[in-house]
């Protein structure tokens, strides 16, 4: 099936096309602290969706609801039939309000600020893909009793985990270059007031205590004391 989408100017003639699309922004969301694991968030577009990009680029059904508006929703809508199970019953062709949005980002963004509220305080404290998926359905965010399975079967089917794997290697190199950055900070901080004379620069300090340019040898910087090395060895202190 073709699905087409003005924002993006493309044919998702694939499952894996959609998915492609979608991953660098569950990825970058999730790096940015987002609470949604990015197999959870591409597992939710594909079931809303069907695996197409909607022009209105709301991916994850997200209903007008209360109306008010957030930096990412400005009030459009698009209506449109659904499914609903209301106290076990399936109620099909059921008029819907849902949100419009300029961009996919700024509807999982508004996502997001939705996953703030008290009702998904599960969802967001997850540890899991499978945990998150469950929570999403015991948090009321659909009305299928199925929803948690279904997530869970197409994040299996199509290897999704993959993607939280890929933010967790993000982070870690992250990690591991802000620690590198760390111990560079002190090492400078260490080189920015030694707490005695280097033994390389004894000579050139004595000399220039002798020459009475400096009275306090004991309280100077790696630079300082290698600027007073140079100009001993040139002669002029």
């Amino acid at each position: 099936m073709l699905a087409y989408t003005r924002k993006w100017g493309e044919c998702m003639a694939t499952r894996q096309a959609f998915i492609e699309l979608v991953v660098p922004i569950a990825v970058k969301l999730r790096l940015e602290n987002s609470p949604i694991f990015p197999s959870v968030r591409i597992a939710q577009a594909i079931l809303e969706t069907g695996g197409t990009v909607n022009a209105w680029n709301n991916l994850v059904g997200y209903k007008v609801g209360n109306g008010v508006l957030t930096p990412y929703w400005q009030g459009d809508r698009v209506s449109a039939l659904t499914w609903e199970i209301i106290n076990g019953t399936r109620y099909d062709n059921v008029p819907s309000d849902f949100r419009a949005y300029p961009t996919i980002v700024a509807g999982f963004r508004d996502q997001d600020l939705l996953f703030q509220s008290s009702r998904y305080v599960t969802v967001r404290n997850a540890k899991s893909p499978g945990e998150q998926t469950q929570a999403l359905q015991n948090s009321g965010y659909a009305t299928d009793t199925a929803y948690a399975s279904k997530l869970n079967s197409l994040i299996q089917s199509n290897g999704l985990t993959r993607y939280d794997e890929e933010v967790i290697k993000m982070l870690e190199q992250l990690q591991a270059q802000i620690a590198a950055l760390q111990t560079r900070v002190s090492a400078l901080e260490g080189q920015a007031s030694l707490k005695e004379v280097p033994a390389w620069a004894k000579g050139a300090v004595d000399a220039a205590v002798k020459a009475g340019l400096i009275d306090t040898p004991n309280d100077g910087s790696y630079d300082f004391y290698r600027l007073l090395t140079v100009l001993h060895r040139k002669g002029l202190i």
